[in-house]
């Protein structure tokens, strides 16, 4: 079958086009054209919308009451992968948190083995977030569980899951980082470092090893100081890497992601929402692995008062960085759909509109507000 979409503006990974018409064929993406080609065609109107790739969240726990530490897949593949087609993602990371190696075995394996039963937003690998961090900056995690990284550990999960888990998160300064980084990004297992209270020299030396993400920058982190740029120096001075980003308004002052925006690039910087079950559920008590987090006011947060990964849904990131005049809507676009892609190795599947790529598109205002999202070229919400 078919289709051309009609609206103002297509945004690419290299470009923006104007208006003119997209070419939908299978559920695939064809080719634009500025005019329709044919006289008689099956026309979408989106005359004076703007038509963006779908959304890519690579840093997610839960959505919509469902969590992946809850080890039930069914969850993962319905509950979450369905609801967030309302937040404009299309595909996404199942994120896990620190915790006993067993349950981690189990959750991998089910969502290995389910992960194509996914009918809403399209799992493209698992993320471990964790457990080789860092007691200094454990967040929300279980310090009973870190450790030093361990390859067996590690390949017993990635066996489980049927060579799924896409990226690994864990501290640089911990024994044995670099033979272990080294090792699994030569197996094509993107490192992550962050929860973490390592010097400058600790987190070069990872990045040299081959680590190239940064977990939620600024938060979980060794800060800055003039005397030891720590963590946050090591985002903002080590080139060609990828920091994630909370855009809520409460996890980083909207000034601190200018800075980061400004000095990683544009091009590296990846939005993510660390989102946990409370995602699109109301106020309350909610659990967040073995902690209990109340949501209120558009946080959640533990006891302590410590931030517990966020309620963010990607589209209300993607809007917020516009609002406070950090990106243009490009740039935006990028950091929240190619930008995540590329920095997981998965921008072969998501993350661009590119012919013969599957339909995954969202649809926005001149506001950046969603007004529908497509999956395989056919419309799964509409706001």
């Amino acid at each position: 079958m078919r289709t051309f979409i009609k609206a103002a503006k297509f945004f690419y990974a290299a470009d923006t086009k104007e208006a003119g018409y997209l070419e939908i064929v299978d559920g695939k993406f064809g080719r634009y054209f500025k005019e329709l080609p044919v006289d008689e065609a099956n026309v979408i109107d989106y005359s004076d919308k703007w038509i963006a790739p779908g959304l890519v969240d690579t840093h997610i726990h839960g959505y919509g009451g469902a969590d992946v530490m809850d080890n039930d897949w069914e969850a993962v593949i319905t509950t979450m992968s369905e609801g967030l087609l309302s937040c404009g993602v299309t595909s996404f990371l199942p994120t896990t948190l620190t915790a006993e190696h067993d349950l981690l075995t189990e959750v991998a394996r089910g969502i290995g083995e389910h992960y194509k039963e996914a009918k809403g937003a399209k799992i493209q690998g698992i993320y471990f977030e964790g457990p080789y961090f860092t007691e200094e900056y454990k967040g929300a995690q279980n310090p009973a569980y870190m450790g030093a990284p361990d390859l067996a550990e590690f390949r017993k999960w990635q066996d489980a899951s049927g060579g799924l888990i896409k990226k690994i998160a864990l501290a640089p300064e911990r024994p044995g980082v670099e033979d272990f980084v080294r090792t699994i990004t030569n197996e094509g297992v993107v490192v992550a470092l962050g929860h973490s209270n390592a010097t400058l020299e600790e987190a070069t030396k990872a990045v040299d090893a081959g680590a190239s993400v940064w977990v939620h920058a600024y938060n979980g982190m060794r800060g800055l100081t003039h005397r030891e740029p720590g963590m946050v120096g090591s985002v903002l001075s080590l080139k060609n890497t990828y920091p994630e980003v909370i855009c809520d308004g409460h996890h980083v002052h909207p000034t601190a992601i200018e800075i980061l925006m400004d000095k990683a690039g544009r091009d590296y910087v990846a939005m993510i929402t660390d989102c946990m079950r409370a995602g699109g559920m109301p106020e309350g008590e909610y659990m967040l692995g073995e902690f209990t987090a109340t949501v209120k006011d558009g946080t959640a947060r533990l006891d302590s008062g410590a931030l517990a990964g966020s309620i963010l849904r990607l589209k209300e990131g993607l809007k917020n960085v516009v609002q406070w005049n950090l990106a243009t809507p490009e740039e935006a676009i990028r950091m929240a759909a190619y930008n995540p892609a590329v920095s997981c190795k998965i921008d072969d599947k998501c993350g661009q509109i590119k012919e013969g790529r599957e339909a995954d598109f969202i649809v926005l205002d001149e506001k950046m507000n969603l007004v529908a999202t497509f999956l395989d070229g056919d419309k799964r919400y509409e706001a």
